[in-house]
């Protein structure tokens, strides 16, 4: 079944963070039509620890070999931005990025990538973040991304502000792209999620910040769509983000979001968080450029509590 086609229809219309903290599952993820043979758009885990929510999410979706096919060469692109420990969220939690490699090492793929272009010194943020340990332990390899030499120029089609990026050759190269961010807080862009994610793709962001930030992550959403987008909610940072200062600044939500579609996700994920999906404006620009739907009330969730 075609990625791009694979999910269709109906997610329950308002989340705040109160439910989610009060165990109201049911209120934060309603779903109008639950047909056992539908194929869903969305599906949200609550309630176990980010391997198991992972494993009980691709069940619902057929597991992971309806997305990752045996041979193939897989790039995970998780956060990994921040010379931060695990506790502090700042990155991806790194025992979903394991489990996330288990599963394509178990359908016999070629080789697992897993890359981030950092902010801090990458060889600190990939030890410290626990990925990269977690990363091959699980039979993956950890690919470097602090070079411009890795990074090739592609042309943005449909961009308004941005119409060239340059980047990584291994995601320019793979056949299946997972990508994985942690949801948390955003001094610029408001919230990370899996739009704001695809920075990290990239040479030359700076030149998002320089311009329209909220434009360019729209713009390059347009051409560069992920196989799968998979929502890191265990702990999430809800302020001082992108960093964070402590543990302080999180609130424990032991959830995981996974869908094709990144405004479908990203809108999902901001009503998580407790925050208006239209007042994050990369959202709406990317639904005005066809890269998703943000309208979850016409669109199909499968919710599951651990």
């Amino acid at each position: 079944m075609d990625r791009r086609t694979f999910f269709r229809k109906s997610f329950g219309a308002s989340v705040v963070v109160g439910a989610a903290l009060t165990g109201k599952y049911e209120n934060l993820f309603a779903t109008a039509n639950d047909s056992a043979n539908a194929p869903f758009d969305l599906v949200a885990v609550k309630g176990g620890e980010p391997d198991v929510m992972l494993q009980k999410g691709m069940e619902a979706l057929g597991g992971i070999r309806t997305f990752v096919k045996k041979g193939q060469k897989i790039v995970i692109k998780p956060n990994i931005g921040w010379d931060v420990s695990p506790e502090r969220a700042g990155d991806t939690n790194p025992k979903l990025i394991a489990e996330i490699v288990r599963q394509c090492r178990d359908v016999g793929v070629s080789e697992v990538y897993v890359l981030d272009h950092t902010c801090d010194n990458w060889q600190r943020c990939y030890k410290n973040s626990g990925i990269e340990s977690a990363v091959k332990e699980a039979g993956g390899k950890v690919a470097p991304a602090h070079t411009e030499g890795y990074y090739h120029e592609v042309a943005i089609p449909n961009g308004k502000s941005l119409t060239k990026a340059k980047e990584h050759e291994l995601i320019l190269g793979a056949d299946i792209f997972i990508n994985v961010p942690v949801l948390k807080c955003h001094d610029g862009a408001r919230m990370t999620i899996s739009m704001k994610n695809l920075m990290g793709n990239v040479w030359d962001r700076s030149i998002w910040h320089r311009t329209d930030l909220h434009q360019c992550i729209a713009d390059f959403a347009t051409y560069r769509k992920p196989t799968l987008n998979i929502v890191d909610a265990y702990n999430v940072m809800k302020r001082n983000g992108p960093r964070g200062v402590s543990i302080e600044d999180l609130v424990p939500m032991k959830s995981l979001l996974i869908s094709t579609d990144m405004v479908a996700i990203d809108t999902a994920a901001a009503k998580l968080f407790g925050m208006n999906p239209s007042d994050v404006r990369y959202i709406q620009l990317a639904v005005d450029q066809k890269v998703g739907r943000m309208d979850l009330e016409n669109l199909r969730i499968k919710r599951i509590t651990v």
